[in-house]
């Protein structure tokens, strides 16, 4: 059985608020028995979710009132002067200070970055948190990174992305990760320096298995665990495989949900449109974790449904089961030690 875990969820963040994090985080404590939640926002929009719970529910949460939130407006370099009391600043505080394992959070994308950096640090080794994402394959999900945190990076810092992201495939998956570099060709002579750079490094660690250069088309294919590129690169490529999904889940639609000859074809076309829909569903791979900090932070879209934002808090949970900050540490201070004893 596993130890009982406790997460701190921005209650007030994101489009919805309390409309979809509180059926969310109701959800979450459902599915998980040994998960408790501080809800961290305006008890007054909070309780009334509350009312109704049974008393087992109502044990495993607490709430860390507050009434000022961090808007989509606020200015990431603004929010370490004016949003100390902010429902986003307290929750990570929790994690600061060690009184949950992991926060959840689908406000301002920026401002949680700088409160990230600021109050928990980044893991020694590491230059540059990331934001890593999860995307849908024919065979197996895939983990992207950077997905937006930093849109201009060098060769060691894409190599140090490629060691987190694989500490974090590895750590849910069980396995060696296999980690590719996005590039425009598979040839070791395409793409820009930075890139190529990172390419050598990471073809010389042996923390990971590399499989080289991993061209766009290929993303989906399940050739690789964790795909590695900048963070301007990874925004547009995710954002891209979003609207392809949606794109993709009209057309079912509109060719399987057409009038059939008979009631069996109809019960058979709706049967294979819904797990269709489910298996590229971009809510199903709502949640990036912000990697190469001190403490599990865990990103939600804003306009996250309450689906979609239950199931950040699930990778929030399985982030926190699995202690990733640490073991991302650990791994770090490895091949730091490794490369010191290489050239000593």
């Amino acid at each position: 059985m596993s130890l009982p875990k406790r997460i701190a969820i921005d209650a007030m963040g994101g489009d919805g608020g309390v409309r979809v994090t509180l059926p969310a985080a109701l959800h979450a404590l459902e599915l998980n028995s040994d998960l408790s939640v501080t809800l961290v926002g305006d008890k007054s929009q909070i309780e009334p979710y509350l009312d109704s719970i049974c008393a087992a529910l109502a044990d495993r949460i607490s709430l860390d009132h507050t009434l000022d939130v961090i808007s989509d407006e606020d200015k990431p370099a603004h929010v370490l002067r004016s949003g100390k009391t902010s429902s986003m600043y307290k929750a990570v505080q929790l994690l600061q200070g060690g009184h949950v394992e992991a926060m959840v959070s689908a406000g301002n994308t920026g401002a949680l970055l700088m409160i990230g950096r600021h109050l928990l640090k980044t893991i020694s080794g590491i230059q540059k948190p990331a934001i890593v994402a999860s995307i849908p394959g024919a065979t197996r999900q895939c983990y992207l990174l950077d997905v937006g945190a930093n849109p201009v990076v060098d060769g060691q810092q894409l190599f140090e992305f490629a060691v987190m992201g694989s500490v974090l495939a590895e750590s849910l998956q069980g396995e060696v990760a296999k980690v590719g570099l996005l590039n425009i060709g598979s040839e070791r002579f395409k793409g820009t320096e930075e890139v190529r750079d990172a390419g050598a490094l990471m073809n010389r660690c042996p923390a990971f298995d590399y499989v080289g250069f991993i061209e766009a088309n290929e993303l989906f294919e399940g050739r690789a665990d964790v795909v590695v590129c900048d963070g301007f690169v990874g925004n547009v490529t995710i954002k891209t495989s979003a609207g392809v999904a949606n794109v993709v889940k009209k057309l079912l639609s509109s060719q399987l949900l057409t009038d059939s000859t008979s009631s069996s074809e109809k019960e058979s076309k709706a049967k294979l449109f819904k797990s269709l829909s489910e298996q590229i569903n971009p809510h199903r791979f709502n949640g990036a974790s912000l990697l190469g900090l001190q403490g599990s932070i865990i990103k939600s879209h804003g306009n996250a449904t309450i689906e979609g934002f239950a199931y950040a808090i699930q990778q929030a949970v399985r982030e926190a089961q699995n202690a990733v900050p640490e073991l991302i540490r650990e791994k770090v201070a490895a091949i730091i030690k490794d490369s010191e004893e290489a050239n000593s």
